[in-house]
């Protein structure tokens, strides 16, 4: 570290070398072995420019979490199974100097005044970070990764998740530009399958994502504008909000936006968008169901909007066409559950919508391991934008 330490911008392989020197000059090299060597080397780098002794935990494709709850009680979600880790950090302030490492990689700040953070690392994983007070047991710091590849829907389909029938016909509903909405709990894999049903997006179209932390990956994408909100910090800048975004957004030309996720009033903005020519556009939310989800958006735009809930239930029904529904099943898989079309508003009976195709197990679940498929229960009724890209009525079991 006193050879680091003199002002100089090292790059990993000169500081590698750094470390192979020292240890020959500390007298390593007759003490251990070429592999003790190797491994004393990679914990040293990984101490300097990694994230110490989670970097190998980050290497592992297999682990999709990460739960640091405190420097001593670690927790891994590896192949869907949560399990404890055995390692540990050495002390709290090691663990703080991973923590702070994190939030200045990506400019943000993260103390006692302003304990939580939501940041992401650099390959893209999702942080979240909160330190005492407000965590007793802290800190707290829970990484979710995604895979280095990207999902797509074919993907989806081999793992089960959904099936050919319904993968041709999302992608049929993203090319035609409906709305769509995507809702379910947390850990249900939104983001994931947001990812992959906005490749179903035309390459040349403009797209521009809005997201507290960036986690989108539309590598596909020719014309693509990524915002990211900011929070406010001690130096006196001012926060900008997702509602901020959206608004920000509309005078950029979008042809198309996706919202990672709402969760409160910025959804009066989501659809002000969706409602000013902007179809196509997509976003997620946590809900129980499509009906739980319908629900959590008649709150949010409650707390954003003083009008009637009938003016708010046409601004819904208007807005969005299609509800697609995640769940995380008791086998750890997720699975698409339901596929919802909002047919409209009535007088009487508010939100009318349509089951499109339903999740249900077959004879062969078990209590360890889930199976079925979804099952057709109705057509879209809504065909408008299907003839206005010029596929009339065709089905997508007709494509």
């Amino acid at each position: 570290m006193a050879r680091l330490d003199c002002g100089q911008d090292f790059s990993d392989e000169q500081v590698r070398h750094i470390i192979d020197e020292t240890l020959r000059a500390e007298g390593c090299a007759g003490r251990l072995d070429v592999a003790d060597r190797r491994r004393l080397g990679r914990e040293l780098f990984d101490s300097i420019r990694g994230l110490d002794m989670l970097q190998p935990l980050l290497s592992d494709p297999e682990i999709t979490e990460i739960m640091v709850n405190g420097p001593d009680r670690i927790f891994l979600e590896k192949n869907g199974r949560l399990m404890r880790w055995e390692g540990h950090f050495e002390s709290r302030e090691r663990l703080m100097d991973v923590i702070q490492q994190i939030a200045a990689g990506c400019n943000r700040v993260v103390n006692e005044a302003s304990p939580i953070l939501d940041a992401r690392l650099a390959d893209g994983s999702r942080v979240n970070i909160v330190l005492a007070p407000v965590a007793l047991n802290g800190p707290i710091l829970t990484i979710r990764r995604f895979p280095e590849e990207g999902m797509t829907l074919d993907r989806l389909v081999a793992l089960g998740s959904l099936n050919e029938e319904c993968r041709r016909f999302l992608e049929l509903l993203v090319r035609c530009r409906y709305n769509i909405f995507i809702s379910g709990g947390t850990g249900s894999g939104k983001t994931t399958f947001l990812n992959a049903l906005s490749q179903a997006i035309p390459p040349e179209e403009r797209i521009i994502t809005i997201e507290d932390s960036a986690e989108l990956q539309l590598k596909y994408a020719q014309n693509l504008v990524s915002l990211e909100t900011r929070n406010a910090n001690i130096e006196g800048c001012v926060p900008v909000t997702i509602r901020d975004l959206i608004r920000s957004s509309l005078r950029m030309r979008p042809d198309r936006i996706i919202v990672g996720e709402v969760r409160g009033a910025e959804i009066c903005e989501l659809l002000t968008a969706y409602n000013s020519g902007h179809a196509g556009s997509m976003s997620t939310g946590h809900g129980n169901s499509a009906a739980d989800m319908l629900l959590r958006m008649e709150t949010m735009l409650l707390m954003g909007m003083d009008i009637p809930l009938s003016a708010i239930q046409r601004q819904i029904a208007s807005g969005v066409d299609i509800l697609v529904h995640l769940g995380r099943m008791r086998d750890k898989t997720r699975k698409v559950l339901e596929i919802t079309e909002i047919l409209g508003y009535d007088n009487a009976r508010g939100i009318l919508t349509g089951t499109l195709y339903t999740f249900e197990e077959d004879a062969d679940s078990t209590r360890d391991r889930v199976s079925g498929s979804l099952k057709k229960k109705g057509e879209l009724f809504h065909a408008e934008k299907l003839e206005a890209a010029g596929l009339g009525q065709r089905r997508p079991d007709g494509l």
